[in-house]
């Protein structure tokens, strides 16, 4: 990455089919059947949706997407993001101020809970919370990144308006201290509770990408063990505040009013 590195909206068609052909390479499809195609990215900009483009000197180095959500609630949703390593806050935050601009307050978006770096970028370095689990959300797919899976969704929310510093974990000591509650397919313990049922900490696998490739099976097993953990704690009404640098989940239940 050099310093000339420059991040803005493209409304122009070839713009945005470099955006597109950007999406095909990170998921592996053919720029011939885009998982976003140009004309539908830049039937979105006419609608009043964006479309970021980052560049390193002339080289496209990342993208993301993002329109308004329902009426009246000052909320958009981002609906793809990709960037090489070092420039994903920088894409973030143009979006950001895109949306303050126009009177947003929220960001929503949806990632995949398996992907603990991506975990970490969205909860700790960005600061939003994980409000919602979703079920297999897109059915199949069939991109070279995510065939043969189950396309479970942690759907997150960024208050926009928050002040822009990194949250920080809670300590491990916390976590290493609760009772464990669940197995993971690796036989060592894949979830824990504090006494309090304030949190439950779940631990993701190292790199679900190289086992995906590399064992379908087993990939799919820690996909349900982890959905056994979130469904349930969603349920109770936990939201995902944390990620640790080791893989560990943060799951916090907010005090009610009244607590002590």
């Amino acid at each position: 990455m050099t310093e000339e590195v420059s991040i803005r909206t493209v409304h122009d068609v070839a713009g945005i089919a470099a955006v597109a052909d950007l999406f095909s390479d990170v998921w592996q499809m053919p720029r011939s059947s885009p998982p976003y195609p140009a004309e539908v990215l830049h039937s979105l900009v006419h609608a009043g949706g964006a479309v970021h483009a980052a560049y390193d000197g002339t080289r496209l180095a990342g993208a993301a997407v993002a329109v308004f959500g329902q009426p009246g609630r000052q909320d958009t949703y981002s609906l793809v993001a990709a960037a090489d390593r070092g420039l994903g806050n920088a894409v973030k935050q143009a979006q950001r101020a895109w949306a303050l601009e126009r009177g947003a307050r929220t960001m929503r978006w949806t990632f995949d809970p398996l992907v603990g770096r991506n975990a970490r970028f969205n909860l700790v370095k960005l600061g939003a919370t994980g409000t919602e689990y979703l079920v297999d959300f897109y059915g199949p797919m069939a991109d070279g990144v995510n065939d043969g899976d189950e396309s479970d969704r942690l759907t997150v929310t960024w208050d926009l308006t928050a002040p822009r510093t990194p949250r920080t974990p809670r300590e491990t000591v916390d976590r290493d201290a609760a009772p464990a509650t669940h197995l993971a397919p690796d036989d060592a313990f894949l979830a824990r509770r504090d006494t309090s049922d304030r949190h439950i900490w779940c631990r993701v696998p190292d790199d679900i990408v190289k086992l995906r490739a590399a064992d379908p099976t087993l990939a799919l097993r820690w996909r349900h063990a982890v959905r056994a953990v979130f469904t349930e704690a969603f349920a109770e009404g936990y939201v995902a505040t944390g990620m640790s640098r080791d893989g560990w989940y943060t799951l916090t239940r907010p005090a009610t009013e009244g607590a002590a």
